[in-house]
């Protein structure tokens, strides 16, 4: 967005967001584990370039994470998953302290631009970790990925995640690209309800029902395969999604 475009309460907050990152910057040991390769240049104060600092200092450029495991690709992901993560760490909703600092008093519409920002960004994916687990395990992983458990009533990832596991519009994130350990991660947070969604909360459900070594090889799995050729998100298609996950945010 051009400068002149900006209303002038975005262009305060950009300032206002500067002024958080550099605090932030300088309190959370988080933020010193940042690639110095990412953090880039910029002329002008009052862009979009600039309102992306805080974002970019630690997942990258152009929203393409970065080699540490806790700071995820961001590009590319629907709008509006992008927009409700936002929401959740001004809010509280979610924790992670350097996060929950930096957005602490931004308003919805200063999120929705950032949000739409990354979501329209599609940086080159990072080569796949290779996997040391076990054939059969990774293979359970594909299992649940593809087909799910109908027994245990855990769904296919990709009913939710789209058929490439690059999300689906207008809130689902995509799956490909993340690494394994944040993957792990963050399964563990949905399954202990430290990560909560809009009800019927679809992956808390479904987290509930993962035994460790259901979050491994899932974990392991996903973090293995190479990105697809169109990374876009599917469009929304909810007639073919589990009812519980219809209503995921």
């Amino acid at each position: 967005m051009r400068a002149s475009a900006m209303p002038q309460t975005t262009r305060s907050l950009s300032r206002g967001c500067i002024a958080a990152f550099l605090l932030t910057l300088s309190s959370a040991s988080a933020f010193a584990q940042a690639d110095p390769a990412t953090v880039p240049k910029f002329g002008e104060l009052d862009s979009m370039e600039a309102r992306v600092q805080g974002c970019v200092t630690c997942h990258g450029q152009q929203g393409q994470g970065t080699s540490s495991d806790y700071f995820p690709r961001i590009a590319g992901k629907p709008a509006g998953y992008l927009l409700n993560q936002l929401r959740a760490f001004r809010d509280g909703s979610r924790r992670y302290a350097p996060m929950n600092y930096l957005v602490a008093y931004l308003s919805d519409e200063y999120l929705r631009e950032i949000a739409d920002y990354f979501a329209q960004l599609r940086p080159p994916f990072p080569a796949p970790q290779p996997s040391a687990l076990p054939a059969a395990l990774l293979d359970h992983g594909r299992k649940l990925v593809q087909t799910g458990d109908a027994n245990r009533q855990i769904p296919a990832c990709m009913a939710c995640h789209g058929a490439r596991l690059t999300g689906m519009e207008p809130g689902i994130p995509g799956l490909v690209g993340l690494r394994t350990n944040y993957i792990a991660a963050q399964l563990t947070r949905w399954r202990a309800g430290e990560r909560r969604a809009a009800g019927p909360d679809c992956m808390h459900r479904i987290a509930t029902r993962l035994e460790e070594t259901d979050i491994q090889a899932l974990a392991g799995y996903l973090g293995s395969l190479n990105a697809p050729l169109d990374p876009a998100p599917d469009a929304r298609q909810t007639q073919r999604m589990p009812l519980t996950c219809g209503s995921q945010r």
